[in-house]
């Protein structure tokens, strides 16, 4: 399957898509960073930051005012490791590291957008909103049908300035419309909830180089998750109790978000919770129901 997925609960949005062998789709920064060499740089966190105008330097350099963000220059194993706000000259000395930098402290609503690029040129938009819940973990995410403006009107400048060669899938964190981070793949935890034959799309896209989606059904998506506490080990729910969950009305599918014959500590994960299962609805009525039925069983 040349559509490159590092999680295997995530598979069954691709394993039965036409792909030709020679068309590779990364999923993940890993493989994104080998494949594009020419536009790895937007991985440097520092890079974008300062491509985009905000105060941003490497830490060692004093800032000039606070608050400002701070949080390493690069990180593709993502869940926002080493991310935190200092707020005094004196949280800023306690909290150098090797390797990060800091960063105008942004406010407003912080959103994912994925973007279909032609060379460069946006096609496509997608975004979404995620509602949080304690130690960096999140009850839910919001994928909007809606579109929204700011963000497509400053990431795709950015990206016909910055992205002018590349075609293929992007991915935008911004936070008040401004980029905190870039990716060269799109979020692959909800592709169901963008619509019927969208991963065809994105395969075309990546054959072709033409960008071809209706976008007939398009609709407001939730992606709903159950995190269960750290320090214990956990077992996979019954295929049976799986299959009852994707007969709920409104589910679209259901992962389950962790090896089970892997020690629970070496899973990367929020220091909130302990991911176990993401249920993608279309309502998000659908989603809590079925995440309270997996609940009763992956947590008792």
């Amino acid at each position: 399957m040349p559509i490159h997925e590092a999680d295997p609960w995530r598979d069954q949005y691709f394993e039965n898509v036409a792909c030709p062998d020679d068309v590779i789709i990364p999923t993940d920064d890993p493989d994104a960073w080998q494949l594009y060499p020419a536009h790895r740089w937007i991985y440097d966190k520092l890079a974008v930051a300062l491509s985009q105008g905000l105060e941003a330097a490497p830490q060692g350099v004093m800032p000039p005012r606070f608050p400002v963000f701070s949080k390493p220059m690069m990180n593709l194993r993502g869940m926002g490791t080493g991310s935190l706000a200092v707020r005094s000259a004196a949280e800023y000395n306690a909290a150098q590291a090797a390797g990060h930098f800091w960063c105008t402290l942004l406010t407003g609503p912080h959103v994912s957008s994925d973007v279909a690029l032609v060379v460069g040129q946006p096609r496509w938009w997608r975004h979404t909103t995620g509602t949080t819940g304690p130690g960096g973990t999140f009850d839910y995410w919001h994928i909007h049908a809606e579109p929204m403006p700011d963000i497509e009107d400053w990431c795709g400048s950015w990206a016909r300035k910055h992205l002018a060669g590349y075609t293929g899938m992007a991915n935008f964190e911004t936070i008040g419309s401004r980029i905190i981070e870039a990716h060269l793949r799109f979020a692959d935890q909800w592709p169901d909830l963008y619509g019927s034959g969208w991963v065809d799309a994105v395969v075309r896209l990546y054959a072709t180089g033409r960008w071809d989606y209706a976008d007939a059904d398009r609709a407001d998506g939730y992606s709903v998750v159950l995190f269960g506490p750290h320090g214990r080990a956990y077992r996979h729910p019954p295929a049976a109790v799986v299959d009852e969950v994707l007969g709920f009305d409104g589910v679209s599918s259901v992962q389950i978000t962790f090896h089970e014959n892997k020690d629970p500590a070496h899973h990367a994960m929020p220091p909130g919770g302990f991911r176990l299962a993401v249920v993608n609805a279309r309502t998000l009525a659908a989603g809590r129901a079925a995440r309270e039925r997996l609940s009763a069983v992956v947590l008792e």
